[in-house]
């Protein structure tokens, strides 16, 4: 077999250390920044927490450039010190309320019960199966093989239901429920016995499907109710919470977190005015006494010192690399956010919906200079603080159209047109998707009519069948 040379030409696209790092810090909200700082000073001798956040000379000592140590792969000259994100006060954390966990307060109510620790530990292995909303979506029979493999409890699907029965007897009232009917049926068998509570009883427990579907007139036939007698078999249902879970805030959930914003909107003499408060987040600088080390190396011949000063050469180029990814983020942040400040000026000024325009990522990209992908990074996860409330940033984003008038409006406009109109519409005769059409044109929004479906669906609207109610 003959070799043979050949030569190709690739081109390859090889991410920087520096790079590397911006990316990752870009994605982290203000929280996580933290404590990604505070991993980083651990981890890296050369990196500490600038107290003083003073430059320059300190104590009558010199600051040690890094350019004085000379090699051949001689590292670049960079401050040893960083002011992260200004010299603002550090104010604390503004946050949304967080309440009691939901499966703590389960858990504690299942300790006012004196049964014994084997049943307390199957009981606390469902409580921590439970959904976000209070629902029990897995197979008792699951449960019980989950139990013993992971929780090394050994129990039986007889158990588990007893402690299911025992947990759907705490509150609030539904908690627990394999489905919606047994979540509902659950609240109703809390309630005091009356005509219109054993109605609404057999309506969900014999009439389910035809309550689901509201086919209100098969269900008063099947169970010989009267309009009045329905009617008020329905008020007692509609009364009841499908989503138990929801009335306690579940602080270990990621929905649930505590949200700090990111930036903060102020006005000034009428003005928007942005700012990146600082917080808890340290100043950096890197250690006077690592640099030295290099001081001291540079034109010795000592195998013990030049050793040292390798390993303190590659945690300070960690440390640039730390610090001025860092920079880049707050730039690259502050860039991008005031760019959605200016494009949302009007927006800005009061909070107004109607004066939110149409805005995806390409056109704040387009302003910034920077890649979508690169602007995405920015707004995900990403809070402001304004005068009018705090929102994420992933708010301000949303498609557009013309209207009559050939003006752009947003989709949030739209949604907010159509929610106005189904609001206000006749529940004994719900508006079809092509009625809402015609109505949407009169307020001068021209959709097709697969579009308002959409926007119906996104808005949580059911079909017009489904919004019907008695009269």
């Amino acid at each position: 077999m003959g070799l043979k040379l050949s030569q190709e030409l690739r081109l390859a696209q090889r991410l920087s250390p520096l790079q590397i790092q911006t990316i990752k810090l870009l994605e982290l909200p203000v929280q996580d920044l933290e404590q990604r700082i505070r991993k980083e000073l651990d981890e890296n001798p050369v990196l500490e927490e600038d107290r003083k956040a003073e430059d320059g000379e300190e104590n009558g000592q010199r600051e040690v450039s890094l350019s004085e140590y000379k090699e051949d792969d001689s590292i670049p000259s960079y401050k040893l010190y960083v002011n992260n994100q200004g010299r603002d006060e550090k104010p604390q954390y503004n946050t949304f309320s967080v309440k009691e966990s939901f499966s703590q307060s389960l858990l504690e109510q299942l300790g006012f019960h004196n049964i014994p620790d084997h049943e307390k530990a199957v009981a606390s292995f469902i409580i921590g199966s439970l959904d976000d909303d209070g629902y029990l979506r897995r197979d008792l029979d699951s449960l019980v093989d989950d139990m013993a493999f992971r929780a090394g409890v050994e129990s039986s699907y007889e158990e588990v239901l007893k402690m299911l029965r025992l947990v759907q007897e705490f509150e609030p009232a539904g908690v627990g429920a394999r489905d919606l009917r047994e979540c509902l049926l659950l609240q109703l068998d809390r309630m005091k016995s009356s005509a219109d509570t054993d109605n609404a009883r057999r309506i969900l427990t014999d009439c389910y499907q035809d309550f689901v579907a509201k086919h209100f007139p098969k269900i008063m036939q099947k169970l010989g109710l009267t309009q009045d007698g329905m009617k008020a078999a329905m008020a007692k249902i509609l009364k009841l919470n499908p989503s138990p879970g929801g009335q306690v805030d579940d602080s270990y959930n990621d929905q649930a977190q505590q949200v700090v914003p990111d930036f903060l909107l102020e006005l000034l003499d009428g003005e928007p005015k942005l700012s990146m408060p600082r917080y808890n987040i340290p100043e950096l600088r890197v250690n006077k006494k690592y640099a030295r080390i290099l001081d001291e190396a540079a034109g010795s011949n000592e195998r013990s010192k030049k050793e040292a000063a390798e390993f303190v050469k590659q945690k300070l180029d960690s440390a640039k690399w730390f610090i001025e990814a860092i920079k880049q983020r707050y730039n690259t942040l502050m860039t991008t956010m005031q760019a959605i400040v200016d494009y949302q000026h009007d927006y800005f000024i009061d909070g107004d919906e109607s004066n939110l325009r149409p805005m995806v990522l390409k056109d704040i990209a387009a302003v910034t200079g920077f890649d979508i992908s690169t602007i995405s990074r920015v707004v995900n996860s990403k809070y402001i603080e304004t005068h009018f409330g705090i929102y994420s940033l992933k708010y301000f984003f949303s498609e557009g159209m013309e209207n009559a008038d050939g003006d752009q409006v947003s989709t949030r406009e739209l949604k907010k047109a159509l929610q106005e109109i189904v609001d206000g519409e006749d529940k004994t005769r719900p508006l079809t998707d092509d009625e809402l059409v015609k109505l949407m044109t009169g307020k001068g929004y021209k959709l097709a009519r697969r579009t308002v479906a959409k926007y119906r669906d996104q808005l949580g609207i059911p079909k017009a069948r489904l919004r019907r109610e008695l009269v």
